[in-house]
C-alpha cells in the first residue's frame, strides 16, 4: 500500500499529479493568526503519547488542530496492521471529506508524543468553515486533495477481487469509484496477488466477485445497499425527524437544489440510489459547462457539488432508492427500498432519466458483459486497443466517442439519422469528423449480438442500403433516448404520455405557483425528469437552484 509523502521523500520525487506531492496544499500549515481564529471555535486538550484521537470506522468525528507536538495518521493494511501515512505538526489539522457527513471515517489518528491540540466539535467545525472563509478555503482544498490521494493510492483497506470484465465486478467497482471510495481491485485473470487472497479467505472462483472490508469481513457479490452499509457509506436515518426539504436524485438538478436549500438554512436531505452525478456523472468530459474552459468530468463536477452541499449541512443518503411516496399531505413520507421512511415538508423530484435499451435479441444477456451505459476511465480500461461501438447522436454519445478514441483502436458511432448536426454540439461534431479513429455510420442500427460468457460479435445494418456487417466487437456504449425514472411516483403525480412529470399547470391548464410545481402542493420537479425540460447539465443546475425560491414560498407563504 502506498504511503503519503514521508520525511525521506521530497516532493520532487513524487508524481506531480499525485496530491501527496502538493504538500503545501494537501497538508497546509495555518498561519499563527489563522490558528488563533480557529482556536476560538474549540477547546484545547493535552494528550499523552499513544492517545487515540479517533479510529477508523467511527462516525461524526471531531476536527483537531495541532498546537504542539505531533499527531500521526494511520491506515489499516489488508493484513490488519496499521501504517503511519502522515505526521501532522503544529499548525496542521486532521480530517478529510468525511468530516462533512456522518460516514465511517477511513483512517485513525494517534498522538505521536505528548502533545496539545484544539478539538473543534462537529457543529462548530461547520461554523468555522463557513464563518472564516479564508480558513475554510484552505481546509476544503486540503480535504479534497486528501480524498483524491486516498483514492489514487488505494488507501482505505477495501479490496475487490474478481475478473475485471465480469458484469458483477464492474457493478461493484463502478459503485465504489463513483462514490469516491478508495479501494484496490485484484483482477483474478491477471493479478498475481489475487490467488493469495483467495487462499487466505478460503474462497473459490465460483464465489467471485468478493469485497474484503477493512475489518476482514468477506462480502460475496453483495448488493450495492449491503456494500454501502458494510462500509458505512449511508446516512443514519431518523424516521421521526421531519426535514424541510427532501431531494430525490443526486444528479446536477438535485445537487443544485441541495446546495441552494442548505445554504439558505433549510434542513435538507438528498436520497440517491446509486451515486452522485446521475446520468451526467458518467460523462468523461463536459467542455461546454460555464466556468470550466478546459472541461470537467461529470464525476468531478458531481463530487464538487456534493461536497458543497455537505459543507452547508445537507445530508446524503446514498444507495437508498426511493420506491414510493405517501403524498396525501405534507409532511410527505418517502418510502425507501430498504423499508425506511424519510419525512419532509417539501419534496423536490430530481430522479432524472436513463438511457433506453436496444430492441435486439440477446441484449439482456450481454448487459454488464459488454454493454455499457457509461464511458469513464474504468470502462476505457476494459477495451483499450479494441474496436468499440457508441450508439447515439447526442452530446453524451459524442463525448464518449471522443474519449474512447484516445485508447481504443477505433470507435464506430451508429445513428439512425442522416448525421449529427441536429442533435450534437458543433464542437463534438467537428472532433468526430476530424478524428481518424472515429467513423460515423448514418442510418445504421445494431441488429445482432453474439458471444459466450460475454459479448464477442456485433452485427449492424444500414437501413437505407440494407447492407449488414458482422464485426468482432466486445464493447458497446448505448446512449440513446431518455426514459424518466418516475415509476416510484405512480398514483401520486400527474405524468405525461412518456412518463415525465407535468409541472407548471394543473389538469385544466391553470398555471400553478411555479413552473416547477406539480399538482401536489409542496412537491416540485426539476431537471430531466420534468416534462418539457431542456436535457442539458446547465439547465438542470439552473432549475435546481431556482426551484428553492418556490420552496421558500411554500414553507413560508406569508413572508414578503
Amino acid at each position: 500500500m502506498s504511503n503519503m509523502a514521508s520525511d525521506t521523500t521530497t516532493e520532487a520525487d513524487l508524481d506531480p499529479a499525485d496530491p501527496y506531492a502538493r504538500g503545501a496544499q494537501t497538508f497546509p500549515v495555518l498561519s499563527s493568526e489563522m490558528a488563533a481564529r480557529a482556536f476560538s471555535y474549540g477547546s484545547e486538550e493535552s494528550l499523552h503519547a499513544g492517545t487515540m484521537l479517533f479510529e477508523r470506522g467511527q462516525r461524526s468525528v471531531d476536527f483537531f488542530l495541532v498546537v504542539a507536538g505531533n499527531v500521526e495518521i494511520l491506515e489499516s493494511d489488508e493484513d490488519g496492521s496499521q501504517n503511519v501515512v502522515h505526521v501532522h505538526g503544529p499548525g496542521q489539522f486532521t480530517g478529510e471529506l468525511d468530516l462533512f457527513n456522518s460516514r465511517e471515517i477511513l483512517v485513525s489518528a494517534r498522538a505521536a508524543n505528548d502533545c496539545r491540540v484544539v478539538r473543534v466539535k462537529r457543529a462548530n467545525f461547520r461554523r468555522l468553515v463557513t464563518g472564516e472563509p479564508d480558513i475554510g478555503e484552505i481546509i476544503m482544498r486540503a480535504f479534497i486533495l486528501r480524498r483524491v490521494g486516498l483514492i489514487r493510492h488505494g488507501q482505505g483497506g477495501v479490496v475487490l477481487i474478481g475478473p475485471s470484465h465480469a458484469g458483477e465486478t464492474l457493478r461493484l467497482e463502478r459503485f465504489l469509484t463513483r462514490n469516491g471510495y478508495p479501494h484496490r481491485l485484484l483482477d483474478t485473470e491477471i493479478d498475481p496477488d489475487a490467488e493469495g487472497f483467495l487462499d487466505c479467505f478460503n474462497l473459490t472462483a465460483d464465489q467471485l466477485p468478493v469485497v474484503i472490508t477493512p475489518d476482514h469481513r468477506v462480502l460475496r457479490n453483495p448488493p450495492t445497499a449491503e456494500l454501502a452499509d458494510a462500509l458505512g457509506l449511508t446516512e443514519q436515518i431518523d424516521p421521526s425527524h421531519v426535514y424541510d426539504v427532501a431531494v430525490v436524485g443526486a444528479g446536477p438538478a438535485g445537487l443544485a437544489a441541495a446546495v441552494y436549500a442548505a445554504s439558505e438554512g433549510l434542513a435538507t436531505i438528498v436520497v440517491e440510489g446509486m451515486a452522485p452525478g446521475g446520468q451526467a456523472g458518467t460523462s468523461s468530459k463536459i467542455e461546454n459547462y460555464l466556468g470550466f474552459p478546459t472541461g470537467i468530468s461529470g464525476q468531478a463536477l458531481a463530487g464538487r457539488a456534493q461536497v458543497q452541499a455537505q459543507k452547508f449541512g445537507a445530508r446524503l443518503a446514498i444507495a437508498r432508492a426511493a420506491t414510493g411516496v405517501d403524498c396525501a399531505a405534507s409532511p410527505y413520507a418517502l418510502k425507501l427500498e430498504d423499508g425506511q421512511r424519510i419525512q419532509a415538508r417539501v419534496v423536490v423530484v430530481a430522479t432524472g432519466a436513463r438511457y433506453r435499451k436496444l430492441d435486439v435479441e440477446n441484449y439482456d444477456r450481454f448487459e454488464g458483459q459488454g454493454i455499457h451505459y457509461a464511458a469513464t476511465a474504468m470502462e476505457a480500461q476494459l477495451c483499450g486497443g479494441e474496436h468499440v461501438i457508441v450508439v447515439g447522436g447526442g452530446n453524451s454519445a459524442g463525448q464518449a466517442a471522443v474519449f474512447l478514441s484516445r485508447t481504443c483502436a477505433h470507435v464506430h458511432v451508429l445513428v439512425r439519422a442522416s448525421g449529427l448536426a441536429a442533435t450534437m454540439s458543433d464542437y463534438l461534431v467537428q472532433r468526430i469528423e476530424q478524428s481518424p479513429r472515429i467513423t460515423l455510420h448514418a442510418h445504421t442500427e445494431i441488429t445482432g449480438l453474439d458471444g459466450d460468457e460475454r459479448l464477442r460479435k456485433v452485427t449492424w445494418t444500414n437501413r437505407k442500403s440494407g447492407d449488414s456487417a458482422t464485426n468482432e466487437v466486445g464493447n458497446i456504449f448505448v446512449m440513446i433516448g431518455a426514459e424518466p425514472n418516475t415509476e416510484w411516483l405512480d398514483g401520486c403525480l400527474e405524468l405525461d404520455g412518456k412518463g415525465f412529470v407535468r409541472t407548471g399547470k394543473d389538469s385544466n391548464g391553470v398555471p400553478l405557483s411555479s413552473p416547477y410545481a406539480t399538482t401536489r402542493p409542496g412537491i416540485f420537479a426539476v431537471g430531466d425528469v420534468r416534462a418539457g425540460s431542456v436535457k442539458r447539465v446547465a439547465s438542470g443546475v439552473g432549475e435546481g437552484s431556482v426551484v428553492i425560491q418556490a420552496v421558500h414560498q411554500f414553507l413560508h407563504p406569508t413572508d414578503g
